[in-house]
Formats: structure tokens, sequence, C-alpha cells
């Protein structure tokens, strides 16, 4: 199962994978419901405001994002969002499906 979600995530456009990120870059995510702005501390570790943070008073917040999924139980490890998809987060919120995303990559830091 696993295997599969893999193999159809890979074929769809637009998806921001883990190992693409880079300490400093910032995703802006727009989901059906919310918009969050998610900045990248380490490959497991997200600084986010908006969205469900924000409604809880919690932003900014410093999550672990574990992956992505359908809207069900089935998780991609490996991507931090992806048109369609849902982002989990380490608290068990889970997005509206991710409608938009736009990444600034951080060119002065190395």
């Amino acid at each position: 199962m696993g295997f599969l979600l893999k193999k159809l995530c890979a074929s769809l456009p637009q998806m921001i994978f883990r190992d693409t990120l880079r300490f400093g870059d910032q995703i802006e995510i727009t989901t059906k419901n919310s918009t969050y702005m998610v900045f990248v501390v380490d490959p497991k570790s997200f600084l986010v405001t908006g969205g469900w943070f924000e409604r809880k008073g919690l932003a900014p917040a410093r999550v672990e994002i574990p992956g992505c999924t359908w809207g069900g139980s089935a998780i991609n490890l490996d991507v931090i969002a992806g048109r369609g998809l849902c982002i989990e987060f380490q608290d068990k919120a889970v997005t509206s499906r991710v409608l938009e995303m736009k990444i600034r990559r951080e060119t002065s830091l190395n």
C-alpha cells in the first residue's frame, strides 16, 4: 500500500519534498480552508503560523510535519506539501486539501 501511494504521489505535479528543503526556506500553503506560512528550521522541524495554529492561539508553533495524506491513514513521509493532499502535523492536526504552494528559498544562508 505504501509503495502505491508513493508511486501515485510521484506522478502528481507541484509537490514539496522534505529532502529539497534547507534552513530558512519559507513555504506559503493555501488549503481549502486556510493559509499557512511554514518556515524550515531543519528537515523535521518547522515554525508554522496561520490556519489551525492561529485559531488556537498557538502561532508561531514549532512542530514536526510527519508528511501528507489523501485524507485517510496512509501517509507519505517524503512530502511536506502537495496539491490535492492534506498536511499532517505532529499533533495529528490535519489540514484541508492543499490548493496552492509557493516556496521562497533562503539564498543568503549556507
